[in-house]
């Protein structure tokens, strides 16, 4: 049986949400010139994305076969396709805010939803880890589009120019599509409707015993500290490619694409990498790469040629060499993910990934808010600079990490052993 339509439903799902998930850097640097906010003012739109999805994936997780995935789905696409349509009649700050928070609360809704409809319409292991790559491979392309999308709209000519929200009618009328083809799509769920899911306060012990392991509290602590870096990058970059490195606006935004596709290089290159070195060298490497990385493009940054860049072609260097901060600490967070989920027992996988989500999300909405203050504070050198502190912590945490995570290995050999 085909399902290529409900397919090509989750392929749309995830590019509208890639776009908008990822526009948080674009909208802060609008913000700022739009709305007259200041820089800690705008770091807070991190919050109102994260929290809502750390949220609401952690309520809905154990419920969502109750709704249904489809239902869950529609409704998300519902809101978000609203909330575009509302973006461009009541631009401000505050509605900008809600846009977030409905984009967060949604997307809650979309990935618990696809990730488990990804089941039902593949067939077999190699079927569903081909598909899944697919589709986290499309969230990359929404990202790298989202970039080139939202720079079409942006009027470089005029400092306060609203034309940058008229993008949301058309991701509305994408989001719109995704609607309707999910709508007249027929999705059989009834091999999950007879699922039972635990009770709320359950689902929540069952979170806080795993949590206080040892392993799993040097993870999560790795986890946080991993996304609190890569988002206060991405975040922040076209801000800084505007007010450090001068570009224009446009240009600030399309060049923090070369972010998106070198992270995007960096997980599709250690995808081979791992499969025949340790997960623990290689992200170590991957880290030291990123430090220096980072002391060698700051100071790109400062020595610019003081001619005005119009374009790619006469850009500084360092805006080329900053964003490859993607290649390194790309790999990072998949691998840890695995190597957590693989050491735990099955039936601790779903609290686990609800744990996952939620420090995510609150990694992500702390390096947003650190980052904004620093540089509303100190200027955009030093707030790129004070990547290299969580960086320290997470290669300390990686090491932890590594050992206990042997030590968990070699107890379960042993009493596998002596069970026989």
């Amino acid at each position: 049986m085909s399902h290529w339509k409900i397919k090509l439903s989750l392929f749309l799902n995830y590019f509208v949400f890639a776009i908008l998930l990822n526009s948080v850097g674009t909208v802060i640097l609008q913000v700022q010139s739009n709305y007259g906010v200041s820089e800690s003012s705008a770091s807070v739109l991190e919050a109102f994305k994260d929290l809502s999805i750390a949220a609401v994936s952690f309520l809905v997780a154990s419920y969502i076969t109750r709704i249904g995935y489809k239902n869950a789905m529609l409704i998300a696409l519902g809101l978000v396709t609203t909330a575009c349509l509302a973006m461009p009649s009541f631009g401000s700050f505050a509605m900008t805010k809600i846009l977030f928070a409905v984009t967060g609360v949604s997307f809650a809704l979309i990935k618990v939803s696809v990730y488990a409809t990804i089941g039902i319409v593949t067939a077999g292991k190699k079927e569903h880890a081909s598909f899944m790559n697919f589709i986290e491979s499309f969230f990359m392309v929404g990202i790298l589009t989202g970039y080139f999308i939202f720079s079409a709209f942006v009027d470089d000519s005029a400092t306060q120019s609203d034309s940058w929200l008229k993008v949301y009618y058309l991701l509305a009328g994408i989001s719109a599509i995704a609607f309707l083809l999910l709508f007249f799509t027929k999705l059989d769920e009834s091999s999950i409707q007879s699922a039972q899911a635990k009770p709320f306060m359950q689902e929540f012990t069952d979170m806080i015993k795993l949590a206080i392991k040892p392993l799993v509290l040097v993870f999560i602590i790795s986890a946080f500290t991993y996304v609190l870096i890569e988002q206060s990058i991405m975040s922040w970059l076209p801000t800084f490619n505007s007010k450090v490195l001068n570009l224009p606006v446009t240009l600030s935004i399309q060049m923090a694409s070369i972010l998106a596709a070198s992270t995007a290089l960096g997980r599709f290159a250690a995808g081979i990498v791992l499969r025949k070195i340790h997960w623990f060298a290689v992200l170590i490497v991957c880290l030291l790469a990123a430090v220096i990385l980072v002391l060698v493009a700051i100071p790109l940054a400062k020595s610019g040629s003081g001619i005005e860049v119009t374009g790619w072609s006469n850009a500084p260097l360092g805006a080329f060499v900053f964003p490859l901060i993607g290649l390194f600490i790309a790999p990072i967070y998949p691998a840890i993910n695995s190597v957590i989920l693989s050491t735990l027992p099955a039936r601790q996988h779903g609290p686990m990934s609800g744990l996952i989500v939620i420090f995510s999300a609150l990694g992500g909405t702390t390096g947003s808010i650190i980052t904004g203050n620093i540089f509303e504070s100190y200027g955009g050198e030093t707030a790129f600079y004070f990547s290299l502190v969580p960086i320290t912590v997470l290669a300390v945490c990686l090491f932890l990490f590594n050992r206990l995570q042997k030590k968990t290995e070699g107890a379960v050999e042993f009493n596998s052993k002596t069970s026989h």
